[in-house]
């Protein structure tokens, strides 16, 4: 593994371990010859998957692109970095299991809206507006208007006793 910081071809791996999930292997390296040290992570990669756009395009399928674009969703949420680590997992096992090396972009964008919408509300909403294109206030009221009352951690109306 090439270093990040001199760029020397040749590294030693200090520390191995897997992931928390179990779906990757951490591993701590350092740099004989500038002695910096950084991490590593190991997938496996069942195929080689493309991603086929609405415009017909193609590109190679970014596990990376996926998680920035979760995490932007999620930005300033309650929720645990694992929690939506387990989200692109869970995207990505699934589109590898399908068998097809070419998967629609349309196919990725509903995987990740369904496990939104039951990871936080606010971030399937957040991530609806830039995946449907929302283009003005109306689009987030009908947006909304057709969801299904969310769940609220509300305290119970006092007893009037």
């Amino acid at each position: 593994m090439r270093c990040p910081f001199c760029g020397n071809e040749d590294s030693q791996v200090k520390d191995s371990r897997p992931t928390e999930d179990g779906a990757a292997i951490r591993r701590r390296r350092q740099c004989p010859a500038c002695g910096g040290r950084f991490t590593t992570f190991e997938r496996i990669q069942l195929r080689e998957l493309t991603l086929v756009k609405k415009s017909g395009k193609r590109e190679v399928f970014d596990r990376d692109k996926l998680a920035r674009s979760i995490e932007i969703a999620c930005r300033k949420r309650p929720i645990a970095p694992e929690r939506i680590e387990r989200l692109v997992n869970g995207v990505v096992r699934r589109l590898e299991s399908t068998g097809e090396s070419e998967v629609e972009a349309e196919q990725v964008g509903e995987m990740v809206m369904e496990g939104l919408r039951a990871l936080d509300p606010v971030a399937y909403i957040r991530f609806a507006s830039v995946y449907r294109d929302f283009r003005e206030a109306r689009d987030f009221e009908t947006f909304v208007g057709g969801l299904p009352a969310m769940t609220r951690d509300e305290p119970p109306e006092p007893d009037p006793q």
